[in-house]
C-alpha cells in the first residue's frame, strides 16, 4: 500500500460540486455555465483588439502584461481579472459593458455609428500596405501628442 504524500489536496472540493445556500437555507446547486457564455468574452476581446487595429503584444504591454497572458485570455474559457477590465477597455476604446458583451443593443447601435467607425470600417477594407502606412500615420500623430502632453505637463508644473 502506498501512501499520499500529499493527503490534504485529495480533499480539495472542486468548483463545480460546491454548493450554496440561499437565504431561505434551502440548498442550491450552480448551474454551469453555457458553452457560449463561457467562451464568450475570448472571441470578443479578439475582435475588438483587431478592430481597434492593436496587435496582442502591443494591447498587453500597454496594460501592463505579457504577451502570452493576453493569448490566454484571448482564448475559448479565460478571463482576466477584474482589475484588468478598465485598462483593457481603455486601451481598445470601448466601455467595459461592450468588452464584457452586457451593452444594450441601443446603446451598441448608437457607438458604432460614429464618424470615426464608419472611417475605420472603410480602413479595413484596404490592402495590407495602405493599412500599414495608415497605421504608421496615425502611429506618428498620437505619439507627436502623447509628446506635446508631456512637454505641456513639464511646463505647467
Amino acid at each position: 500500500m502506498t501512501v499520499n504524500p500529499y493527503p490534504m489536496l485529495t480533499h480539495k472540493p472542486r468548483l463545480e460540486s460546491m454548493a450554496s445556500f440561499t437565504p431561505q437555507g434551502s440548498l442550491n446547486m450552480p448551474t454551469k455555465l453555457k458553452a457560449e457564455e463561457a467562451a464568450g468574452f475570448g472571441p470578443r476581446l479578439v475582435a475588438l483588439r483587431k478592430t481597434a487595429g492593436v496587435t496582442q503584444t502591443a494591447l498587453a504591454a500597454e496594460i501592463g502584461i505579457s504577451q502570452r497572458m493576453m493569448a490566454y485570455y484571448e482564448g475559448p474559457i479565460a478571463q482576466p481579472p477584474a482589475n484588468l477590465l478598465p485598462a483593457i477597455a481603455s486601451a481598445l476604446g470601448v466601455s467595459i459593458e461592450t468588452l464584457l458583451g452586457t451593452e444594450t443593443s441601443k446603446r451598441r447601435a448608437k457607438a458604432t455609428d460614429t464618424r470615426l467607425q464608419r472611417r475605420i470600417q472603410e480602413i479595413e477594407k484596404l490592402d495590407v500596405k495602405k493599412k500599414r502606412q495608415i497605421m504608421q500615420l496615425l502611429d506618428t500623430f498620437i505619439a507627436n501628442e502623447k509628446l506635446r502632453q508631456k512637454v505641456e505637463a513639464k511646463e505647467a508644473a
